[in-house]
């Protein structure tokens, strides 16, 4: 029998015949060579299923099945993998050809660390764009931005099987997934430190025939519910409670799922204490500036969302009362930016 690779690649296709062939040109020709990949043709009715039979490199597995969707689909490729590492890679994005080299150099330095991505380039169909994922790289914001959103890009992941293993794999649950991705970045992080490397190794494509990147409103609505999950986890409560449906909600301007009476003060509280517990944990020189910044976005999505509100709901309360709050709002963030931190953490005198 075959000594195992060190790493599996688990690419999912659904339809991605055109798309497919320079995706996985790149994961052959990555410098490093350690690895099988595991291509699932997802239930295509194109030209998928003779563009993966046509491959002769030895490191390739293919498996023909029945649309499962694509949480069932990966499952089924970690099920199948023989790798310590489980590495994602989709049907119509590209790696560079140094990322899994990095990626592995970067967990086998550090054995506490569950998963690595990495930074992306943007494009366009074929053609390049200025913008780019460069999400955090170090634990502590993105244990931090995953409270309220994903910052990993799925195609440039690379995760320890065992930790797979320890907290499940990808959720196929109706109600939990899509992002099924997000969903188990959550759960990972909950007992595992996590990074993104600082280069972009992975070329994010938008292209017209990929699965949906949009923002459905049911999409949302998940995405809330993993981000208010996430908040009530990193002050220590459970199941969560008004504020972190609140925050999630007003976060992603899902303004229909916040309570009847939000209250913004108690909202900007429970983000700090979050931030704050994540600092106790560990070093994070700018993690104090990213909770102030997403106090900021907090309140001024609260205005929008009173602006935007049934003016039912400010019935008989004078204009000047309605500006009157949002300069206290403004007052209170300032303070929260400029004041608190000379008191010391949360605020408190010492």
């Amino acid at each position: 029998m075959t000594r195992p690779p060190q790493v599996s690649v688990v690419l999912s296709v659904h339809n991605g015949a055109a798309d497919l062939p320079r995706a996985v040109d790149t994961i052959l020709t990555q410098t490093f060579s350690d690895f099988e990949l595991i291509a699932i043709n997802n239930g295509s009715t194109d030209g998928t299923a003779a563009v993966l039979d046509g491959l002769r490199d030895p490191r390739v597995c293919v498996i023909h099945q029945d649309d499962m969707g694509l949480a069932a689909a990966l499952n089924r490729g970690i099920a199948l993998a023989r790798g310590r590492y489980i590495a994602r890679q989709d049907h119509d994005d590209w790696a560079k050809p140094t990322r899994l080299e990095k990626q592995v150099a970067f967990l086998e330095a550090h054995p506490d660390y569950a998963l690595v991505g990495t930074r992306a380039e943007i494009w366009v169909g074929d053609e390049r764009t200025r913008r780019a994922h460069d999400h955090p790289t170090d634990n502590a914001a993105l244990h931090f931005d995953l409270l309220f959103d994903n910052p990993f890009v799925h195609s440039s992941m690379l995760l320890r099987k065992s930790a797979l293993d320890a907290v499940g794999h990808y959720t196929t649950d109706p109600a939990r997934q899509p992002p099924e991705d997000y969903e188990l970045w959550s759960r990972i992080a909950r007992r595992y430190m996590v990074a993104n490397l600082p280069e972009r190794l992975t070329i994010y494509r938008e292209v017209p025939n990929s699965m949906s990147r949009g923002r459905s409103t049911a999409y949302v609505d998940r995405i809330v519910m993993i981000s208010a999950e996430n908040l009530a986890a990193a002050v220590g409560s459970s199941p969560p409670g008004r504020d972190h449906w609140d925050i999630a909600a007003l976060n992603h301007r899902a303004f229909a799922k916040l309570s009847a009476n939000p209250d913004i003060e108690s909202m900007c509280r429970t983000v700090r204490e979050a931030g704050d517990r994540i600092l106790a944990d560990g070093l994070a020189s700018e993690l104090r500036t990213r909770v102030q910044r997403r106090i900021d976005n907090l309140r001024h999505a609260f205005d929008i969302y009173e602006e935007e509100s049934d003016p039912s709901r400010h019935a008989g309360v004078p204009r000047s009362v309605m500006t009157a709050r949002r300069l206290k709002r403004k007052l209170s963030s300032l303070y929260d930016r400029f004041a608190r931190p000379r008191l010391g953490r949360g605020g408190l005198k010492p």
